[in-house]
C-alpha cells in the first residue's frame, strides 16, 4: 500500500489518499471501508444521450471523477479488484448526482477515503504500507510421492500447485527425479523472492540437491525447514516455527497461527482464555483482556449492524485498548481465522482467570 497524502475532511473526518499496489492491499481495504464512508476516484460511467437529433444507442462511457457514499463493498479476489458501490454525492457532471455507481478499484488505482477511521482500521492500512517492503514467499512441502506449493499473502496462504507421483516399486511407480523436476519447474515459473522447502525425512534434502543442480536460480533463494507433514499441515508448521519471519520482517498470519495455538491450549487446560462475545465482553469490562482476537468478516458484520452480538464490538475494542490490551484482527481466509470463527468469531487471551 502506498499512502499519497493524509488530511482532514468534513465534520472531523480524516481523509487518506492511497494506492493499492497488490491484491493484498485490495483485501485490506475491503475491511476498512464501511457504509456511509466517502470514496473518490477516477472511473468511467455510461451516460445516456437524450439530445434531439441523436439516436439513443444505450449510452456512451465517459471518464469521470466522482465521490460516492459507500453502501456495499465486495472483494473480488479472483478478479483482482475491489467493488465499492454507492450513491454519487459529488461528480464532474451534476446530472449524475444521486445515481448509483460502482467503483472498480484495481491495483495501482488511486482513491481517496474520507471517514472516521477506527484505530484498528488505521493500523491495518499502516501494516499494509509496511508490508510493501516484505518479500514474496513460496512454501514448498515435499515427501515421497507428493509435493505442494503454497504462496504466502496478507490474507492467508493459497495452494498454487500440487503434484503426486508414486515412487518406489510397482507398476505405477515413477522415478523420484520426475517429482523433483515438476517441483523445480513450477518454482522456477513463480515470481517470488524467497522459497522455503519443507517436509519430513530426507526427501526434501534430495529435492534440494536436484533443484540446486537443475534450477540454480531457485536454489539461491531457498531455505530448508524440517516439518512432520506436507500440504496445509506442513505450511502451518512452517509458519509456527517462524521460518517465514526470517525472510519477512512482519508476517501477519504467522502471528495468527501462534495466537490461535495459545488460545486452543488455554481452552484445553481451562486456563486464562475467553471466547464468544458474552465471555469476552465481560473480560473486557473487568480489564482482564491481554490480547483480543476477532475475525475480520465478523467484525465488519457487527459494525454494519448485520450481526447478532448483544455487546457493541466497538465498545469492547475501545475498552481493551484503553486498559493496555492488544487487538489482533484475524483473516477469515486463513485456517486460524476459520478456527476462531467456529468459536464465535471473537476470543481473548487473559491476564488472569475471571472464575
Amino acid at each position: 500500500m502506498r499512502i499519497s497524502s493524509r488530511g482532514r475532511g468534513e465534520e472531523g473526518r480524516e481523509r487518506i489518499t492511497l494506492v493499492p499496489e497488490n491484491v493484498d492491499d485490495l483485501w485490506h481495504l475491503s475491511h476498512v471501508l464501511e457504509s456511509g464512508d466517502s470514496v473518490s476516484g477516477d472511473t468511467t460511467r455510461r451516460i445516456q444521450r437524450n439530445e434531439e437529433n441523436l439516436r439513443d444507442t444505450g449510452g456512451e462511457r465517459e471518464h469521470l471523477f466522482l465521490t460516492i457514499e459507500v453502501e456495499d463493498v465486495e472483494f473480488a479476489r479472483f478478479a483482482n479488484r475491489l467493488r465499492v458501490g454507492g450513491t454519487i454525492v459529488s461528480c464532474s457532471r451534476e446530472d449524475q448526482l444521486g445515481h448509483h455507481h460502482t467503483l472498480n478499484v484495481e491495483e495501482h488505482d488511486e482513491i481517496t477515503i474520507e471517514k472516521h477511521f477506527k484505530p484498528d482500521q488505521l493500523d491495518r492500512i499502516e501494516e499494509a504500507e509496511e508490508a510493501a517492503e516484505n518479500p514474496d514467499v513460496a512454501i514448498a512441502t515435499v515427501e515421497e510421492g507428493e509435493a505442494h506449493i503454497h504462496t504466502v499473502a496478507q490474507y492467508g496462504t493459497e495452494e498454487r500447485f500440487s503434484f503426486t507421483a508414486p515412487t518406489g516399486k510397482g507398476e505405477y511407480a515413477r522415478p523420484r527425479s520426475e517429482l523433483f523436476a515438476e517441483l523445480g519447474q513450477a518454482l522456477g515459473r513463480m515470481d517470488v523472492d524467497a522459497v522455503i522447502l519443507a517436509g519430513p525425512g530426507f526427501t526434501k534434502q534430495d529435492a534440494r540437491d536436484y533443484i540446486k543442480e537443475n534450477h540454480a536460480d531457485v536454489a539461491e533463494k531457498m531455505t530448508v525447514v524440517d516439518t512432520a507433514g506436507v500440504g496445509d499441515r506442513g505450511v502451518h508448521e512452517v509458519l509456527k516455527r517462524g521460518a517465514v519471519d526470517e525472510v519477512q520482517t512482519q508476517t501477519r498470519i504467522s502471528r495468527e497461527a501462534d495466537l490461535i495455538d495459545d488460545l486452543m491450549e488455554g481452552i484445553s487446560k481451562g486456563e486464562k482464555v475467553a471466547y464468544g462475545i458474552d465471555q469476552v465482553a465481560e473480560a473486557a469490562e473487568f480489564g482482564a483482556v491481554e490480547t483480543l482476537l476477532v475475525v475480520d468478516e465478523r467484525l465488519r458484520e457487527e459494525r454494519q449492524g448485520e450481526g447478532d452480538w448483544d455487546a457493541d464490538v466497538n465498545d469492547v475494542i475501545q475498552s481493551v485498548e484503553r486498559q493496555g490490551g492488544e487487538v489482533t484482527v484475524f483473516s477469515g481466509e486463513f485456517d486460524p481465522g476459520r478456527q476462531l470463527s467456529n468459536l464465535g468469531g471473537i476470543a481473548a487471551l487473559l491476564r488472569y482467570r475471571l472464575q
